[in-house]
């Protein structure tokens, strides 16, 4: 049912507790994981808010993420491929997901990207409206 399952990350709590609920769904339908991270590219009048949105701008910092994620997956005997792209992310991840022909995209309910206009633009609401697949919603 689910042969692909793209999981986006970021440094967010919420991202990281979604990582039992894609550990299950992975097992449980035997499938292929994709771990993503977004490289975000500030505006040019932007400047990140916090340390941890600083880190989403970092090359290194989206690197070290992915390999961190994908040795956690790799204790619990699931392989992961890791993608890592610059851009947008709720636009980056839906664009991801139908170059992966993905079944299923899993994410936190809050991440990073939540902006100034609040829930309506979060990266979660647009990925929700933009998919080309289904979107589990990790609370």
């Amino acid at each position: 049912m689910f042969k692909t399952v793209l999981f986006p990350i970021d440094q967010s709590r919420e991202s990281r507790e979604a990582v039992e609920t894609v550990a299950n769904v992975v097992k449980t339908y035997g499938s292929r994981l994709v771990l993503l991270s977004v490289v975000e590219t500030p505006e040019a009048n932007q400047t990140p808010t916090s340390a941890a949105e600083a880190e989403m701008t970092s090359a290194e910092a989206i690197a070290q993420l992915l390999q961190e994620a994908k040795a956690l997956f790799q204790q619990q005997s699931i392989d992961a491929e890791i993608i890592e792209r610059e851009g947008k992310p709720a636009f980056t991840i839906c664009d991801v997901a139908d170059e992966l022909n993905a079944d299923l995209i899993i994410m936190g309910c809050r991440g990073l990207g939540l902006t100034d206009e609040g829930v309506a633009e979060s990266v979660t609401n647009r990925v929700i409206n933009l998919s080309p697949c289904a979107v589990l919603i990790v609370p």
